[in-house]
């Protein structure tokens, strides 16, 4: 992981951004009781009822299991939302129990989960249960966030849906040959330097080759040695991949907390880009960013 981010490859997906997911899933079951309603996701109709739709409005899935009473409680209050709001977003469900591959493309870690997509790639995310009037804020901030943007209605974005500039970046990206697409949307932005695409894609291709190049123990690493800036930098790097996001701010949060002068502004500086990779509206980034504040004063 607005910023709306790019489209991101398979090699991204889970990574930061879920946008390119192309692993296909084995197909669930009937509806079980208690099913919470929206569109009930399976292999089948993952491309057209999530990727496809979210192009035209935002899509929201919960991650929900009926052996969880809060997952069963949270689909019920985004159902009576989404009911409420009529066209405007798509609720969508996919049960972990009947349906695990598909979860695993979301990398859930715990039930219930809300993804919230548009143009095919994630804008938001939360895990647990919200009280109504924290939902109803947040599928505003959404809302907000994509207005004017999708539908293809805008002729900026008619025009760059078919920039041969943008698809050969995208390309790249899906074949995994992320200098070459660095590289091209760096180009893009050096010509249009307010390309969202560009600016969000520069940024995550950047994150993903300097995480990825972190060895395996990086996280044991910086726990054995919590007051070493770059094992804790490499850790939180690692721990985003692996979708732990909170953990990832907590540490660097603490290493804020604990050191001084140009460390702290190392630290905080590295937080706050680890921030950028997301949405601002996402409630770990908005905890994040309150979590500093109070780290730094």
């Amino acid at each position: 992981m607005t910023r709306p981010g790019p489209r991101i490859s398979p090699a991204l997906a889970g990574a930061v951004d879920l946008s390119a997911l192309k692993q296909r899933a084995s197909a669930g079951g009937g509806a079980p009781a208690g099913n919470p309603g929206g569109v009930e996701v399976t292999e089948a109709n993952l491309e057209a009822e999530v990727l496809v739709r979210s192009t035209e409005v935002p899509v929201v899935v919960l991650l929900w299991s009926p052996r969880s009473d809060s997952s069963v409680q949270l689909g019920d209050a985004l159902a009576a939302l989404s009911a409420a709001d009529g066209a405007k977003w798509t609720f969508a469900t996919v049960n972990v129990d009947t349906t695990p591959r598909v979860a695993q493309m979301f990398g859930v870690q715990a039930v219930p989960t809300v993804v919230a997509l548009a143009a095919g790639r994630p804008l938001s995310s939360f895990e647990g249960i919200q009280p109504p009037e924290q939902l109803r804020r947040w599928i505003d901030s959404l809302l907000n966030a994509v207005a004017g943007k999708l539908g293809g209605t805008g002729e900026d974005e008619q025009a760059e849906a078919v920039d041969p500039e943008v698809e050969q970046a995208r390309a790249h990206l899906d074949a995994g040959d992320f200098e070459a697409a660095q590289s091209a949307y760096q180009a893009i932005l050096d010509a249009n330097p307010n390309h969202d695409e560009a600016k969000g894609a520069v940024r995550q291709i950047g994150f993903l080759q300097r995480a990825t190049a972190h060895p395996r123990d990086a996280i044991a690493v910086a726990d054995a040695s919590p007051n070493d800036i770059d094992a804790a930098f490499a850790a939180a790097d690692v721990e985003i991949l692996q979708q732990d996001v909170q953990a990832a701010f907590t540490r660097l949060t603490a290493l804020v907390k604990r050191t001084a002068g140009d460390d702290r502004t190392k630290v905080r500086t590295r937080l706050i880009e680890l921030f950028d990779l997301f949405d601002p509206a996402d409630p770990e980034v908005v905890a994040g960013r309150r979590n500093l504040a109070n780290a730094l004063y």
